[in-house]
C-alpha cells in the first residue's frame, strides 16, 4: 500500500493540507451507486432467487467458479442480474475463488488531481498501464488528510477533513470502492474522527494510528477495522501523539514511521512496533524523517524523506537496516515524487508538471547497474497517491 505525504501549512493551531490535494465529490451523480453498509445492494435487483441456487442444477461450488471466469470488466454487469449474485462477486470468497483459478488481476489506482487544481479523482490502469478510466465519485463532502488501504481487493478511503462555509472539520466516515461491482458503499464510522494519520493493513484487518483530531491536537489513539465485522475497535495508544506519520506491515507487524508529535520535528526517529498477538507496541530508533513518499515492495520498504529527494532510502525488515539507493537524475532537489507499484516494481511520478517528463521505473530484481528504467505509465495530471489491487 503507497501512501505520498502532500505538502502542509500550518493554519491558526491546525495543521492542514494544501486544499488542492482533496479528493473531490464531483457531480456526476448517474454513475454513481452508493449503499449504506457494505451488505447493501441495489433495490433495482430481482429477489426472487434468494434461496436457489447461484446457477440452476449445477452445485453452488460449481457455479462460484463459473462467475469467477467472468472478465473483470463483465462483472458490474453480472453483479446485475440478480442479488445473490451481486452479494458473493461483492464478497471476499470471490477473490479467494478467483486467486485459486489463476484470474486475479493488478490494477494501479492513481489519485491524480484535476486540471487548474479543482480538485482531484481516482483513475484506474491495468498492469500495461493501458485501459485507463475513471472511478465513480466518492459519496459525500471533498476531503483531505484521508487515509487509503486496500484489504480484500477493495479500496478504502478512510476519515480526513472537510470545509464547509470555511469551518474545516474532521470526519470519521468510512467508504469502499469495490471494482468488481464499480461502486461505492458506506461502511461503519471510525471511532475517533482524525486526519493526516497512519494507516495499514495487516493480516487482513486496518489499523488507524495517530493523526490529528477534532480539534487540530496531535492523537495517541489507535484503532482496527474488522472486514468481517465491520466494526472498528479502539487498542492500545502510542506512547506519545503522532501526526503526519506513515504506516506499513511486515511480517504480521504495524510500523508506524515518520511524522512529528507536535509542531516541530520531535522524535521521529522513533519507530513504533505493534505486536497483534501481543496487543504490544515496541519502539525501534532507526527511522526516517519528513517522509514524502512511500511504498511497501517484498520485504522492503522505499522511502523519500523531504531533506534528501534525489535518494531512496530502502529499509530491510528482515534486518531492520537502511540503504540508500541514489536517483539517476541530475538537476533541482525540490522536485518530488509520488510512489506507485505495479507487476513488482516502483514507479516515481514525478511532480513537475512537463509533457517531457518520464515516470521513472526501479525494479529490485534486475541485475546490478540495470536496475532504473523508464516507463510510459503516466498519470492523466498531477499524481497526489496510488495503491495497487489485486481483485
Amino acid at each position: 500500500m503507497i501512501i505520498s505525504k502532500m505538502p502542509g501549512c500550518i493554519a491558526g493551531k491546525k495543521w492542514f493540507t494544501e486544499p488542492n490535494m482533496c479528493f473531490s465529490n464531483l457531480p456526476n451523480k448517474e454513475n454513481q451507486t452508493l449503499s449504506k453498509s457494505k451488505h447493501s445492494v441495489r433495490s433495482e435487483l430481482s429477489d426472487k432467487d434468494d434461496d436457489s441456487s447461484i446457477l440452476p442444477r449445477l452445485p453452488d461450488d460449481v457455479s462460484k467458479y463459473c462467475l469467477a471466469l467472468v472478465p473483470h470488466s463483465d462483472l458490474p454487469a453480472m453483479a446485475g442480474v440478480c442479488k445473490r449474485w451481486r452479494c458473493f462477486i461483492q464478497s471476499k470468497e470471490f477473490i479467494m475463488v478467483r486467486k485459486l483459478a489463476g484470474l486475479v488481476e493488478e490494477w494501479l489506482f492513481l489519485l491524480t488531481a484535476d486540471k487548474e487544481g479543482k480538485g482531484s479523482h481516482w483513475e484506474v490502469v491495468d498492469c500495461q498501464g493501458q485501459n485507463r478510466r475513471s472511478l465513480p465519485p466518492m459519496p459525500g463532502p471533498t476531503k483531505a488528510g484521508f487515509g487509503v488501504v486496500v484489504v480484500n481487493g477493495k479500496l478504502l478511503v478512510m476519515a480526513g477533513y472537510s470545509v464547509i462555509d470555511g469551518t474545516a472539520t474532521a470526519s470519521p466516515e468510512v467508504y469502499q470502492y469495490n471494482s468488481c461491482v464499480n461502486s461505492w458503499s458506506r461502511l461503519s464510522n471510525m471511532n475517533v474522527a482524525r486526519y493526516d494519520f497512519a494507516c495499514a493493513e495487516v493480516n487482513g484487518l486496518v489499523y488507524a494510528v495517530g493523526g490529528n483530531g477534532v480539534d487540530g491536537d496531535s492523537l495517541s489513539s489507535v484503532e482496527v477495522y474488522d472486514p468481517e465485522t465491520d466494526k472498528w475497535t479502539l487498542i492500545e495508544s502510542l506512547r506519545r501523539p503522532r501526526r503526519g506519520c506513515f504506516a506499513c506491515g511486515f511480517e504480521g507487524k504495524l510500523y508506524v514511521m515518520g511524522g512529528r508529535s507536535s509542531f516541530t520535528i520531535g522524535n521521529s526517529k522513533f519507530v513504533d512496533v505493534y505486536n497483534p498477538e501481543r496487543h504490544s507496541w515496541c519502539e525501534m530508533k532507526n527511522g526516517c524523517v519528513m517522509v514524502t513518499a512511500h511504498a511497501v515492495l517484498g520485504k522492503k520498504l522505499f522511502c523519500m524523506e523531504w531533506k534528501n529527494q534525489r535518494k531512496l532510502a530502502i529499509f530491510n525488515s528482515e534486518d531492520n537496516t537502511w540503504k540508500m539507493e541514489p536517483l539517476p537524475l541530475t538537476g533541482s532537489s525540490s522536485i518530488g515524487f509520488r510512489f506507485g507499484i505495479l507487476d513488482g516494481k516502483l514507479l516515481l511520478f514525478s511532480l513537475e508538471e512537463e509533457p517531457t517528463c518520464k515516470t521513472l521505473l526501479y525494479d529490485p530484481t534486475a541485475a546490478p547497474g540495470s536496475e532504473w528504467q523508464t516507463s510510459e505509465i503516466k498519470p492523466s495530471g498531477l499524481c497526489l497517491g496510488s495503491v495497487t489491487v489485486k481483485a
